[in-house]
């Protein structure tokens, strides 16, 4: 194989958006991939996750709307039927969104197994491929914790519960991050009966949290806020304990107690590339490894898990890389500006972000003064007959800055857009009150929280 500028180590999101962007700049890049064309988000992650959790929510809808005179009705679900039209969906975007649009930008994917076997030699299944520059892209995957008795156990990962062919009759969900959340209400409003062990939204706001915790407990799940400490396996299922001693028992068992990186086989130490206390690469501000000739982004390198973020990361790993002297020092000179970043829990309702919580902004040295705003006292969420949420607002105390923006709310996560917008412009409480929002939307509750900063009287709907 010909020497390239850029070598590419994965085809996900960071990885696409390094090749893509080293294309750009005039680079011959190749990428390589030793799995499955696409990474996570396409194939494991967001598409599968979100088109599974449109279609229960739409089973949910039928099952409990709020709507009088409005007939409908739901019935068993096959599983199998579903996962098929999902897997249609991957298939598709996998073909459009990433072998054709490597073509498009002129670079190939070559299927294989990447190996450092030394600071500057990288090889291909065996065979040496010359790079002047490499980027490691190669994820993370669901980590399945040393429980006692985990190993008597078959557990589901994310990625395997969107597998089934089957509809399990009782589930347990380890783990109250997003990827449990998610999962745990997917196969809820599927019919499944299911047991959610573990904090609800630990890093989301707690006022927030506490009320996505009501809603679940609403929706039938039981929510048990604990650490499991123990799993066994038994006739008919699987029985998990809690750190009170409470056995609670499921069909399957679903662990989502966190991803870890995807490192193994790269040769990392024969490269010379440090990782840090969790296995993830170690990067600085520019995406820089221990090997100045080798950049890391995305999940692998530790960064928040997000594919807009490993796009992000992807872009500034392959700029610095390609840098004209990247081997000095001091030359990169692009980093990923995580100010105002969103994230967005696909529950029903959304639970969403922009920016920093309480917490986090304290932690910063500032002084906060925070709003609350109850769906009540929003117009489309009235309309809409579905007043579960609420959306709060962070901001400085002394300049009235926005720092935070949280929502538990129908089409929260489209919120954020603004909300970063609102953040990383510098916005003050009083320019988010006094800029248009439209009438009858959930985006309206921006402007109606920004309001309450000026006093906790109640407004006319659209004054």
């Amino acid at each position: 194989m010909a020497m390239v500028d850029l070598a590419v180590v994965g085809s996900g999101g960071a990885a696409m958006a390094a090749a893509i962007e080293a294309r750009r700049a005039g680079a011959q890049v190749v990428a390589i991939e030793r799995s499955v064309l696409g990474g996570t988000c396409v194939n494991v992650g967001c598409v599968p996750s979100k088109t599974l959790l449109a279609a229960a929510g739409a089973r949910q809808t039928a099952l409990r709307h709020p709507f009088a005179g409005v007939p409908t009705s739901a019935g068993e679900v096959d599983l199998a039927a579903m996962v098929a039209q999902k897997d249609e969906l991957v298939g598709r975007l996998r073909q459009v969104k990433y072998a054709d649009i490597a073509d498009a930008h002129g670079f190939e994917i070559v299927p294989g197994h990447a190996r450092f076997t030394g600071p500057e030699s990288l090889e291909v299944d065996g065979a040496a491929l010359e790079a002047h520059r490499v980027v490691i892209a190669t994820g993370a995957a669901p980590h399945i914790p040393a429980l006692p008795g985990i190993e008597e156990v078959e557990p589901l990962t994310s990625t395997t519960a969107m597998e089934l062919d089957e509809m399990p009759t009782s589930l347990v969900v380890i783990g109250g991050g997003y990827v449990g959340l998610e999962q745990a209400q997917l196969f809820a409003h599927l019919g499944t009966n299911v047991t959610l062990v573990g904090r609800v939204a630990p890093y989301g706001d707690p006022d927030l949290a506490a009320r996505l915790g009501d809603v679940l407990v609403a929706d039938g799940l039981t929510v048990i806020e604990e650490h499991a400490t123990a799993v066994a396996s038994g006739k008919g299922g699987v029985t998990v304990t809690t750190a009170s001693g409470r056995r609670v028992h499921g069909q399957r068992l679903l662990v989502a107690t966190g991803r870890r990186p995807q490192t193994d086989g790269l040769g990392l130490d024969a490269a010379g590339v440090d990782v840090d206390d969790r296995g993830f690469v170690a990067v600085d501000a520019h995406q820089r490894t221990s090997n100045p000739a080798v950049y890391a982004a995305g999940d692998v390198s530790g960064a928040p898990q997000h594919v807009y973020v490993a796009a992000a990361s992807g872009r500034v790993a392959a700029a610095n890389a390609l840098a004209a002297d990247a081997l000095t020092a001091d030359a990169p000179t692009k980093r990923v500006d995580y100010t105002g970043m969103p994230s967005v829990t696909f529950t029903r309702p959304q639970l969403a972000s922009a920016g920093w919580t309480e917490t986090e902004a304290r932690r910063r040295g500032h002084d906060v003064t925070t709003r609350l705003l109850e769906l009540t006292d929003v117009p489309r969420a009235l309309a809409n007959r579905d007043t579960r949420g609420a959306v709060k607002i962070i901001a400085d105390t002394r300049n009235r800055k926005v720092l935070g923006v949280h929502a538990l709310a129908d089409a929260a996560g489209e919120m954020m857009l603004a909300a970063t917008y609102a953040i990383t412009a510098g916005m003050t409480t009083d320019d988010l009150a006094d800029t248009w929002a439209p009438y009858l939307t959930m985006a309206e509750s921006l402007r109606l929280a920004a309001q309450l900063f000026r006093g906790q009287m109640p407004t006319s709907c659209c004054a």
